[in-house]
């Protein structure tokens, strides 16, 4: 059997306000209405899909409140360093909340940890040329 990610899935007490964080970062989105409580960034076939869904809904569903991890991430790939810092700044200027900023990691990579309205972790980075 062979397994793949296919979807990567926040949480949100306000949908519009995590979609206009994620089209910072890229993603592109639908319309969508108030009443709406899961929405999907619009991706090719094939592709791992981002799901947002409302914290009510998972509540529902979990049984309990949905809290983001203080360690588990997913990471975005921006096309150049200067792209991580651009990406990064419009964020700090937008008011969300920056872990670190952009650095040149020794792993060769310049790398910024940003977070989500909801608090996820997102790992900006780009191949350091």
């Amino acid at each position: 059997m062979s397994l793949k990610i296919d979807a990567i899935s926040v949480t949100s007490k306000d949908l519009k306000e995590s979609v206009k964080f994620y089209k910072f970062l890229g993603f592109d989105f639908a319309d969508f209405s108030d009443s709406e409580v899961h929405v999907e960034a619009i991706t090719k076939e094939g592709e791992v899909r981002l799901m947002i869904d409302d914290a009510d809904l998972m509540k529902n569903i979990l049984g309990s409140a949905p809290i983001p991890s203080s360690h588990s991430s997913f990471a975005v790939l921006c096309e150049t360093p200067e792209k991580v810092n651009e990406v990064t700044a419009i964020i700090k200027e937008e008011g969300y909340e920056i872990v670190k900023e952009p650095w040149d990691a020794f792993w060769g990579q310049r790398y910024a940890v940003v977070k989500d309205p909801y608090g996820y972790m997102i790992d900006l980075f780009a191949q350091n040329i």
